[in-house]
This record gives C-alpha cells, structure tokens and sequence, in this order.
C-alpha cells in the first residue's frame, strides 16, 4: 500500500492516521488462532499482556509483523532497512478488558534517537464500545513527559500521563475494522477505555525502527531484522525462529519457516 502525500501530511501534523482492510480475512482469522494458542500457552497471563517477552521463539508472530504490507508502510516512514523493536497484542476480553490510560509510548522506551513508528493492527473490530484506540490529535509535537504510577484503577500499563497535559475534549476514536491499521507518533498521548461490551477487542501494535536506531537496553528479547541490511555497531538481531511441529502453531507457509 503507498501512502499518499495527504496521509503523510495528516501524519506530520496530527500525529496518527487511519488505513482500512491492509491485511486480508484469511490471515486475521489465523491471528486470531495465535491469539488463542498464546492464551492457552500461558494461562498465568492476562490476554492484555501478551506481550513481546513471547515473540522470540514464535515464528507465526515474526511471520506476521514481516508481512511485505505492512513493511510496505512502515518503510514510507522509516527507510527501507527496517527492523522490529518490539510487538504486544493488548486483548480486552468482553465485559472486563481493561483500560489503557493517557500515556506517551515514547516515555517506556529505551531507544536512542526516538526514531519509531507504530503499526497498530486491529485484530477484531475496535470500536468505542469494545475499547477502541483513542487519540489526542497534535500531541505528538509535546515532548515527552514522564509517566506516573497509576495503580488504584485497574488498568494495562499502569502508568499514565499528567492529567494537565490531556485535553479529553480533543479526543479521537480509532475505529477500524479487523485488518485495518492505524499508525501513530511515538510521543502522541494516547489511550483507551475498558470494554464492558460483549464483543472481545483485540489488536496488535508493531514497534518499528530503522536499523540506525539503537536500542540501549540489552539483550532486548524482540530485536530481529526485517527487511535490508543491518547498521555496523548499532544493534544484535536474533535469528528469525524455526518452524517446529507439535511446538509451534501451525500456519499457512509454516514449511518455509522450517
């Protein structure tokens, strides 16, 4: 998918944009799956919490972030020597998913300079009801701010940003269908409600950087190289994982993964 001068623009000046359909029924139906066999695979864990700790050994999940569609996109942002930083399905069950507060991604991450993009991929349809993304347009053009503790209400990240600096009157939603993406600024505040609807919202954001951004916390568990070549000295990508019968989820091209 190219992505027009107008969508660029809206990007500079607002900090987010919206594509609809990137990714085809088929493949969404066999993300859906790895949702439920990471699920099953570590019960101890909330489904908002999938997270990229579990990606390193999952060669569905490299599979998925590396689909060319979605490299596509990202390198008309970043370059085309494009490496993955870091990957998290944030799933909200129906009737008690959680909230995500008012934060900057930007303020969690260890990476020098701040060159980043992210793809956030809606796995179900995300809509106000179900918790969908929400964003304060033109924050992104604030700098980063530091991130409170924030534990008295149950939330994702626990932590949320000054409430002075959130005009929730300028909010918008990102409602997508599953396939679609939305792309985001790292330091543009954002967040989401929790879903107390019947319909589970699940989506997947895909840390982006370019192969000439450090990542300053080592070793980083998510570090893989997607597409060109590797920068001398900057970062250590590990090997794209083996497909492996009875251990891994089977997906469509899995032999090539062999």
């Amino acid at each position: 998918m190219n992505v027009t001068e107008s969508i660029k623009s809206q990007y500079e000046q607002e900090g987010y944009v919206r594509l609809p359909k990137v990714l085809d029924d088929e493949l969404i139906q066999e993300a859906k799956g790895h949702v439920d066999w990471l699920m099953k695979k570590n019960p101890g864990l909330r489904p908002e919490q999938l997270h990229t700790d579990l990606m390193r050994n999952d060669p569905f999940w490299i599979r998925l972030v590396s689909d060319d569609r979605l490299l596509n996109i990202a390198e008309q942002f970043i370059g085309p020597d494009i490496a993955l930083f870091a990957s998290h399905y944030i799933c909200k069950p129906p009737f008690d998913g959680k909230a995500v507060l008012w934060h900057q991604d930007g303020a969690f991450w260890p990476l020098e300079p701040m060159n980043v993009v992210t793809l956030w991929l809606a796995i179900d349809d995300s809509t106000p009801e179900n918790g969908c993304l929400r964003v304060i347009p033109g924050t992104h053009k604030q700098d980063l701010k530091q991130m409170n503790k924030r534990d008295d209400i149950a939330n994702v990240l626990e932590y949320e940003v000054d409430p002075a600096f959130v005009d929730e009157s300028q909010a918008k939603d990102i409602v997508l269908q599953a396939g679609g993406v939305s792309i985001h600024h790292p330091n543009i505040i954002h967040g989401s409600e929790p879903n107390h609807s019947p319909h589970r919202r699940c989506g997947l954001t895909i840390r982006y950087i370019p192969a000439t951004t450090r990542i300053t916390a080592e070793p980083w568990p998510s570090a893989f190289l997607l597409r060109g070549e590797a920068t001398a000295g900057i970062n250590e990508y590990s090997s794209k994982p083996k497909f492996i019968p009875g251990e891994h989820m089977p997906f469509q091209g899995s032999e090539k993964w062999m």
